[in-house]
């Protein structure tokens, strides 16, 4: 297969950093173009951007030139699929410009996820919805999918396998990492030996994209806490279900929520569920193959009728950049390139 050309834009920050390492060396994709702020175009890649990875930077990146944000450029260059690591207020103009530009845009930021005919996507569980692109006018004209909030797709990842006994009411709390703000992100003076009870607009984000993504209508209540630890978001959860299941149930249904797609970045084992009292912790973050794709689940009980359990989501992989790829992929296999 001949490889995609692609561009990162926003390719300095935390995210764009999981982007660059994650296209570095991809089966399917060639990274092609980089983008950052004005400041830094015409540096190597290497010289401008503080890698804040728990990894060395690949090889494959470091020399390469950060370029100006320029359509003609792009497309001299070959590029197809751009992957968007824009804050929201820059995405809000720039990813519908890239749309109309004829570019397949693939999105972290929530600019335009909230749009009747953009896809929130998390290829595990809600496929079909990518063909909300042809709403955009594809394959006549470009299109933006985005993935969903890093709290929300851990979420949706462990409740598609229970959504076959009926969720009425969804409880959860989560303990947010440091790199979910970004970087240069929050002062060390506020979070060190500290943890805010607030995330602005996170649990309004959690309570309107689950239900886009599963297609359901539970009650949902939601509280985000930001915690001082780099990488991770840990969940606590609460279901009330219309089924009356015992806890081998939901067990099997994690166990054998396999590879719905042969995607590079999906992991043969979407979610790995373990009975040790004391997992998940973010200590395992960047576990599983694809690092960081894998969400874990454990401290799986029942009470009062009521399914409690706790879940880990790499934020940055599989609920940022990680997630925007794989989406991509999944495009490039359900339409390829036209």
């Amino acid at each position: 297969m001949e490889k995609i050309k692609v561009a990162v834009i926003g390719a300095t920050g935390a995210v764009g950093q999981v982007f660059m390492w994650m296209l570095s060396n991809h089966p399917w994709f060639e990274l092609s173009y980089v983008t950052a702020s004005a400041a830094r175009v015409g540096q190597e890649y290497a010289q401008t951007v503080h890698w804040v990875m728990p990894f060395e930077m690949p090889e494959e990146i470091k020399k390469m030139v950060v370029k100006e944000f320029n359509y003609k450029s792009m497309k001299e260059e070959g590029v197809r699929i751009v992957f968007s690591a824009l804050p929201a207020a820059v995405a809000q103009e720039a990813e519908p410009q890239l749309r109309s530009q004829g570019f397949y845009v693939f999105s972290n930021a929530a600019a335009m996820r909230y749009d009747s005919n953009v896809p929130i996507l998390i290829p595990d569980t809600n496929v079909e919805q990518l063909d909300l692109i042809r709403e955009q006018g594809y394959p006549q004209t470009g299109f933006c999918v985005t993935n969903a909030n890093c709290v929300t797709t851990g979420l949706a990842m462990a409740l598609a396998p229970l959504r076959k006994f009926g969720i009425k009411t969804i409880t959860i709390n989560s303990y947010q990492s440091v790199s979910g703000a970004g970087y240069p992100g929050l002062s060390s003076f506020d979070i060190t030996d500290n943890c805010i009870p607030f995330i602005k607009g996170e649990e309004e984000k959690i309570e309107k994209e689950v239900k886009k993504i599963l297609s359901i209508n539970p009650d949902v209540y939601a509280y985000t806490v930001r915690v001082p630890v780099m990488f991770g978001h840990l969940e606590t959860i609460w279901l009330d279900l219309e089924e009356d299941v015992e806890l081998e149930d939901i067990v099997d249904a994690w166990n054998n929520f396999k590879e719905v797609q042969d995607l590079p970045s999906t992991p043969k084992q979407p979610i790995v569920y373990s009975d040790e009292p004391t997992f998940p912790q973010p200590k395992y973050a960047f576990w599983g193959d694809p690092k960081g794709m894998v969400v874990y689940t454990g401290r799986l009980k029942k009470k009062n009728g009521k399914i409690g359990f706790c879940l880990l989501v790499n934020n940055i992989v599989k609920g940022a950049a990680g997630g925007s790829i794989q989406n991509a992929e999944a495009f490039v296999s359900r339409y390829g390139i036209k």
